[in-house]
This record gives structure tokens, C-alpha cells and sequence, in this order.
């Protein structure tokens, strides 16, 4: 089977040759890889490592230098051998009346994004492999916009302004979809909706919480992609499990990272609770065991991984749970896919 061919089937839930392997990494870690196999090449990579990249289309906006798309302010850091961009200024952090969030200069305008260079993006990377995108988050982006503290104050004091602010988010970001699938449904595999609401021990936010911000808006958000023919794939790292069920509910299709060292977050209770109902994605430990481990150390893990979340060889896509951080040993990340294309 094809990369391609590997993952659909797993979505459709129809047989595989193998469970297929996908890879998450930062910028450096790119670097890393190119350099172990004498490759400059994204494609040709991915080809020599024998993986089943799944490929990220991107939502191309035009942005101001030192400012995120929603209009936070933001600047270079280095930390070792990583380097990334971060908040420093959110955007809504001093607006203290809804009339403040309705006179925001920064909101996105669903018209300016490039949907001409999006659609040649995802004809083009859809050639050959699954595709995932665009990227599009609820809480994640009013956390970026107003500050983690102001954001879990807000949930209690302001109910008004979370609603306020989550209907732009929402309904910026549902025009950008739907503009986008309108015309390149057939090139997408699945949307990527990621809004954590976990953390290492428990839930940011009660259930209750987000029964009352965003359950509504997730499903508004599934029943649209999934009229294009289209699986949506939810991002939440952190102890979820008591999420986990309406998550299904709302519609989701794909559960991604499955960071089992939290709690609730067992892989052989996810799989035989949840792994009729949706897909699993990740899974191989990224805090410790891949960056740390040794090879035999990762292929034990990567087997564990096998064994639970892709027990009967359906139903997982192998990855590790969240991108491979900078300095992470090239044979452990080596040690993951043939693991799982040896099995």
C-alpha cells in the first residue's frame, strides 16, 4: 500500500498492510533528518524514512512582522538548540468591555486569506499522501488573545466576553473553512481542530465549562466539515478522559496525541472504551522515553503502542504524542518507524 492509500484506509476503518507511521518534529529536528540521510528534500525524505506523512495544508493569512494572525504581539526566542516564536503581547489582554472586542483592530478578515495559493498548496501535497489542515482552535486562540491567567479568570467573571470573543473566533474561522473546502474538499483528508483543555494531572477547564463555551461551537464546527466529506482531527494533549466522551459526541473522528502518562489516559482502557468510535493518533511517549530512552527502550514503547491503541491492527495511526523536540536522537526517532514496519 501507498503512504496515501495506508492512512485512508485506516480512516475507513477497511484492512491494512501495516498500521501506518506518521512524524511530528520541530524545525530542527527536520534539520537533523536531512542531514542523517544526505537529503534536502521534504518528499524525498519522507520517502527514504518509509513513513506515512501525513501532510499539513496550511491557512495562509497575510500578517504583520511580530504579530500573529489574531494580532498578538510576539518575539524570536532560543532556548538550546530551539528556537520559536512567543506571545508577549496578546492582543485583547487590556480590552475590559465588549465594545473593546468589537472595535478590535485585528480580527482576521475571512476575505484576505489566500485561498488561490491554499487550494494550489493542497492539490498539489494531496498527490501523494493524506492531508490534514487547516488549523483551527477555539480556546487556544482566546488564551493566545487574552493570556492564560485573564483566560481561565474570564470563564468565571466574564462569561460574557468569552462568548463574545468566541464568536468572532468561530465564525471567522468557520468562513475560512468553508470558503476553502468549497472548492478543495477533494484534496482533504481531515480539518485540524486543536484546542487543549488538558493539562499533565487534569482538565484546564471543568466539564461543566466547557459544556457551557464550547460544546455548542464543536459541533457547529463537525457537522460543517463533515459535510464535505471530510473527518475532523481533535488535538488535546493532557488528561482528557472525562472529555473523551463528548468529544465523540460532538462528532470528532480522530483523537490525537493520547499522552498516556496522564491520568485517566491508559491506552488499553481508551482502546476498549472508545476505539469502536474513533481513530487514534500518536501515543509514543515524547516527554521522556523518545528524547531520553534508548532505541530498545523506544521500540518497547512503540510496541505497547501497537499492542493497545492498535490492537487488531485498526483503528492507529502511529506518531509520537506531539512534535519531536530539538536535540531528540535521530535513532530513537529511527527506532519508532521501524518498529512499526517491521510489525
Amino acid at each position: 500500500m501507498t503512504p496515501k492509500e495506508r492512512v485512508k484506509a485506516i480512516l475507513e476503518r477497511k484492512p491494512v498492510d501495516r498500521i501506518p507511521v506518521d512524524l511530528w518534529f520541530v524545525p530542527e529536528i527536520y534539520s537533523d533528518l536531512c542531514r542523517y540521510f544526505g537529503i534536502d528534500n521534504e518528499e524525498a525524505l519522507y520517502q527514504a524514512m518509509g513513513i506515512d506523512k501525513i501532510i499539513w495544508l496550511p491557512a495562509l493569512y497575510p500578517q504583520t512582522p511580530g504579530r500573529t494572525l489574531w494580532g498578538s504581539r510576539t518575539h524570536s526566542i532560543t532556548a538550546g538548540a530551539a528556537s520559536y516564536s512567543e506571545n508577549v503581547a496578546p492582543g485583547l489582554a487590556d480590552c475590559d468591555t465588549l465594545e473593546a472586542v468589537k472595535q478590535y483592530p485585528y480580527w482576521p478578515k475571512p476575505a484576505n486569506y489566500d485561498y488561490e495559493k491554499m487550494s494550489a498548496e493542497a492539490k498539489r501535497l494531496s498527490q501523494n499522501h493524506a492531508t490534514l489542515g487547516p488549523w483551527i482552535s477555539l480556546f487556544e486562540v482566546y488564551c493566545s488573545l487574552r493570556g492564560l491567567e485573564q483566560s481561565m479568570m474570564d470563564l468565571v467573571l466574564y462569561p460574557d466576553m468569552v462568548h463574545l470573543i468566541l464568536d468572532y473566533i468561530e465564525n471567522i474561522q468557520s468562513e475560512m473553512v468553508s470558503r476553502f473546502l468549497d472548492k478543495n474538499a477533494q484534496y482533504v483528508d481531515m480539518v485540524f481542530i486543536s484546542d487543549d483543555i488538558g493539562a499533565q494531572q487534569n482538565l484546564m477547564m471543568s466539564v461543566e465549562m466547557w459544556d457551557r463555551f464550547l460544546k455548542d461551537r464543536l459541533h457547529r464546527w463537525c457537522r460543517m466539515i463533515h459535510s464535505y466529506g471530510v473527518k475532523v482531527f481533535y488535538h488535546s494533549d493532557g488528561a482528557i478522559y472525562e472529555l473523551i466522551p463528548r468529544l465523540i459526541e460532538a462528532g470528532i473522528d480522530v483523537l490525537n496525541p493520547i499522552q498516556h502518562v496522564c491520568p485517566g489516559m491508559d491506552r488499553s482502557r481508551l482502546k476498549a472504551e472508545f476505539g469502536e468510535k474513533i481513530i487514534f493518533h500518536g501515543g509514543v511517549e515524547n516527554q521522556s522515553i523518545l528524547p531520553f530512552g534508548t532505541p530498545n527502550q523506544v521500540r518497547s514503547e512503540t510496541l505497547e503502542c501497537l499492542k493497545t491503541l492498535g490492537r487488531g491492527r485498526e483503528g492507529y495511526i502511529c506518531c509520537s504524542c506531539h512534535n519531536i523536540q530539538a536535540g531528540t536522537p535521530v535513532e530513537n526517532i529511527m527506532a519508532m518507524i521501524e518498529t512499526v514496519r517491521q510489525v
